[in-house]
């Protein structure tokens, strides 16, 4: 048995996958929203002039907190940009199902009958998800 092969056949079934094809599609609408690229460039515009402001011997801290104000004004924009909006949704299904694929392997590494075992549901955290103030999550 040929694990790389078996892995190469386990990546070519995830490009066959719903999931994935809607990654796909998604990320080629970003790519191709004029509107989202322009913010982005002036999204890292606004971010190298803060970083040169910030690295000066004596910065202008109204200057940072002017520039910190417009990054925040574009970041909301581009977020809130339907085809980011889809592209987000679309990875963050990938990323359940890497992270699904990756516990089922880590569970089999440990010795789990590869055909039975199933990774413990992700928890809902009903506290707000701080740990330091519970015993943790059961």
């Amino acid at each position: 048995m040929d694990i790389i092969k078996l892995t190469r056949e386990l990546g070519a079934a995830i490009q066959q996958d719903e999931r994935y094809l809607a990654f796909t599609r998604a990320k080629q609408a970003n790519e191709q929203d004029a509107e989202l690229n322009d913010l982005m460039g002036k999204i890292q515009l606004v971010q190298m002039n803060y970083q040169m402001e910030a690295s000066k011997e004596e910065p202008d801290h109204e200057k940072m907190a002017s520039f910190e104000q417009e990054f925040n004004g574009l970041y909301e924009q581009f977020m809130a940009n339907e085809n980011m909006k889809a592209y987000d949704e679309a990875r963050a299904q990938i990323d359940s199902m890497m992270n699904y694929i990756m516990q089922i392997l880590g569970l089999c590494v440990n010795g789990a009958d590869p055909a039975t075992c199933e990774p413990e549901p992700e928890h809902e955290h009903d506290c707000g998800g701080s740990c330091s103030e519970c015993s943790g999550c059961h």
